[in-house]
């Protein structure tokens, strides 16, 4: 029996049900696929904003090294100290000094506290501008010890620009600053920069402007003094560092009012001198000083004299105020007592007697 008003005899209860609404959860495929590209997405956008810190950087690095900001660990036997005349005299002396001592103990102990300063030629070769007392100290400890803490130099590094009067005034600033140059050394080194092609300097009154403006005029004025009396004696000013300010000054201003015969015989004068003392009593008779004068006038000058140092055969002596210090290859501790008793009975002997 059909139910009522269905003639097919069909009931709700066997009709098709309606159909279910498909899942769009994306499977383990898709849930894969969406992962990888955003993770492709986004190591493209850090890839992006990595390369361009890394070209941010690139260009800071570059100017800080060309502003002599970046420090860096050279090899010794990679910088070479010949594009630049010293700012001081007697270099060998220096080199083989108490200083120079006393700067290696403290390298020893301590390391390099302080760079030098080196620039890049047009050869691509590293060269010294400013530390070589440094650069000495380090080569030598190099040499004595073969450490290999001595084997490099912590330096600034810059590019020479078109200005080589620039590379002067960078070598000669932070000894002048230390009061560490004595006016005949400043003098000399604004004589070599004015004989500079390269550099284009006229004459040595813009050299010792250029290399010397952050001093006071009147001190200017004193190494320009210098420069007279360095140019006009030459090579027979054997003590230039021994000249006091004021006497080298006034035999410069003497100088220019001279003719040249009588330069000439200052010249032979000194060139017979063997010591600082002597020179000085020539300069002071040159300026026509009794000799009375000359004595009384050298005794402070040998007073400021805190030492000197000389050489006797190998051995290097230094003598300063209660101190006679001498330096060689012999082991004085091997040496019998009495037999360093008796040289040092004959070194008081010959100094009281005055031979």
């Amino acid at each position: 029996m059909t139910s009522k008003g269905n003639r097919f005899g069909i009931t709700p209860s066997d009709l098709p049900s309606a159909p279910t609404r498909r899942s769009r959860e994306p499977g383990p495929m898709g849930v894969a696929v969406r992962e990888s590209a955003a993770s492709a997405q986004e190591a493209s956008e850090g890839l992006i904003e990595q390369r361009r810190q890394n070209a941010t950087d690139a260009k800071e690095l570059r100017a800080a090294r060309e502003e002599g900001r970046v420090l860096v660990a050279l090899p010794l036997d990679q910088i070479a100290s010949d594009a630049l005349p010293r700012d001081r005299l007697d270099l060998d002396l220096v080199a083989t000094g108490d200083e120079m001592d006393e700067l290696k103990a403290s390298l020893r102990e301590r390391g390099q506290r302080e760079p030098v300063d080196v620039f890049i030629d047009a050869s691509g070769v590293y060269q010294l501008k400013t530390g070589w007392r440094r650069l000495t100290a380090l080569r030598q400890l190099s040499t004595e010890t073969s450490d290999p803490r001595f084997a490099t130099i912590l330096a600034r590094v810059t590019v020479a620009g078109p200005d080589r009067a620039e590379l002067y005034v960078d070598m000669v600033e932070e000894n002048v600053i230390r009061q560490d140059l004595t006016f005949a050394e400043m003098a000399q080194i604004a004589v070599q920069l004015a004989q500079d092609p390269q550099a284009g300097i006229n004459g040595t009154d813009e050299a010792v402007s250029r290399l010397f403006r952050s001093l006071h005029k009147v001190k200017r004025a004193y190494i320009r003094s210098f420069v007279t009396l360095v140019s006009s004696l030459g090579e027979t000013l054997i003590f230039p560092k021994a000249v006091p300010r004021d006497l080298g000054v006034d035999v410069a201003r003497r100088l220019v009012s001279l003719g040249e015969d009588s330069v000439a015989d200052l010249r032979g004068r000194l060139a017979a001198v063997s010591s600082a003392e002597d020179q000085t009593a020539v300069l002071r008779s040159f300026l026509g000083a009794p000799e009375g004068a000359r004595a009384r006038l050298s005794q402070p000058q040998a007073a400021e004299r805190q030492k000197f140092e000389f050489h006797v055969g190998e051995s290097k002596v230094t003598a300063r105020k209660g101190e006679f210090r001498i330096k060689a290859a012999v082991d004085f501790a091997s040496v019998e007592r009495r037999v360093l008793e008796r040289a040092v009975k004959a070194f008081h002997a010959a100094l009281s007697s005055g031979d």
